[in-house]
């Protein structure tokens, strides 16, 4: 993987986190992220940092999931498939 891939990923793993905490209104601790000063706009600090920072910061998304008891998604209705026409 690409310096520049592994920043986008990691740029998407903080939109993550940030879209739980507004869908759910819970808190993710991310002590161990912080305490790693690596954040994707950090483009000078090289790539295993960012991996380190990237893995560490999907670890604790993951562990605040599994501590619910409830699942984090729930269908909402029941799927509709519609077929659609093309015109040429």
């Amino acid at each position: 993987m690409q310096k520049e891939e592994l920043l986008h990923l990691h740029m998407l793993m903080v939109h993550i986190k940030k879209y739980y905490e507004s869908t759910t209104g819970e808190s993710i601790d991310t002590s161990r992220y912080v305490g790693l000063e690596v954040s994707p706009v950090h483009i000078h600090k090289n790539k295993k940092s960012h991996k380190e920072a990237l893995l560490v910061l999907g670890e604790e998304i993951v562990d605040q999931m599994r501590g619910q008891k409830r699942p984090v998604f729930e269908l909402v209705g029941k799927t509709r498939v519609e077929s659609a026409s093309v015109e040429h």
